[in-house]
């Protein structure tokens, strides 16, 4: 299956994410999007790596944040959103090479990837 969606991540969560020490990404709202999509460094222009979105468990409780603190890869004091979800994230990877893309206006969570974006995440994830 193409990856044709990219999720922006500030860098530090990403690199957790990256490094599979953080496998929920928290989130204001529910996703219905599932499988695999590209993780966007936010602000730097560049497919990063790949995940799959597996599941969305919420609204979450501070309660079930904090025991779940390891998952989220930071220790919550508080909710940072009225609702919050956390996005479950399944085989994340870096890519051997960041891919650049183009940056749509007005995009804060999701980026619908170009052709040109999807067709070299298909050749980074087939090994060429």
């Amino acid at each position: 299956m193409p990856i044709t969606h990219g999720l922006l991540i500030m860098k530090e969560p990403l690199d957790k994410i990256l490094a599979g020490t953080k496998t929920w990404e928290i989130r204001g709202k529910a996703t219905t999007r599932r499988g695999p999509i590209a993780l966007i460094e936010s602000k730097s222009g560049h497919v990063v790596g790949t995940c799959e979105v597996v599941d969305v468990i919420g609204p979450l409780t501070l309660a079930e944040l904090q025991r779940n603190a390891k998952r989220v890869g930071a220790r919550h004091a508080e909710l940072y959103y009225e609702t919050t979800f956390a996005w479950v994230l399944h085989n994340a990877r870096r890519l051997p090479k960041p891919v650049l893309y183009k940056h749509p206006s007005g995009a804060v969570i999701w980026v619908v990837l170009e052709p040109s974006v999807v067709r070299r995440l298909g050749r980074a994830s087939d090994g060429a």
